[in-house]
């Protein structure tokens, strides 16, 4: 099961059933991306997916929110395209989409991750050990149950859609983000079987 084992882990109830009747293994978080130092270059990543119209509904809610942000942006609006494209606007650079290697460069760059909470992209920000704000997609109960259980921890804050103001950004700054965990994998363990 790709989480930590015990109390603090990422799932919750979603990865940790009391009676699941076999023993489960604990991976750690998986995620595509390595954790690289480099100096910040934007102070929020805004990292979009999900389905329409939920999207497209946050896509234009938060670009006219941030035209108040003073920081510098990173906008990925999560559009697939037959083509890239980039603008800017304000202090806001767009894109439609990246791809997996320019989004770790992203990401790694990056103050603050604003995005849902959908249970890779918590994966993938647990691997990178970022700050974050959680706007789970409406009507997705996994992604609401997650940013409510990381935001009880102290880990990472959260607010409904209809109910976000671009001030909250600022409530990160009373939570932990996410922090690395001792963890190793024993790969002989895990394959014992074959």
């Amino acid at each position: 099961m790709p989480d930590h084992p015990g109390n603090k882990n990422l799932s919750g109830n979603l990865g940790h059933v009391r009676e699941f009747g076999s023993q489960l293994k604990y991976l750690g978080p998986l995620s595509r991306f390595n954790k690289k130092k480099c100096a910040p270059k934007y102070d929020l990543l805004v990292l979009l997916s999900g389905p329409e119209p939920q999207r497209s509904y946050l896509e234009i809610k938060l670009l006219q929110d941030l035209e108040l942000y003073k920081g510098k942006v990173l906008f990925i609006k999560g559009k697939i395209e037959p083509r890239q494209t980039k603008e800017t606007a304000y202090n806001i650079t767009i894109f439609n989409f990246m791809t997996t290697t320019e989004l770790e460069v992203a990401i790694n760059e990056s103050d603050l991750i604003l995005s849902r909470s959908g249970y890779t992209t918590i994966m993938d920000l647990a691997k990178l050990e970022k700050k974050a704000f959680f706007i789970p997609t409406p009507g997705q109960f996994e992604q609401e149950y997650l940013a409510e259980k990381l935001m009880k921890e102290g880990v990472i804050p959260s607010c409904s859609q209809n109910k976000f103001e671009i001030q909250m950004l600022s409530n990160t700054n009373n939570y932990s983000g996410f922090k690395a965990l001792d963890f190793e994998l024993n790969f002989k363990e895990l394959f014992s079987l074959f």
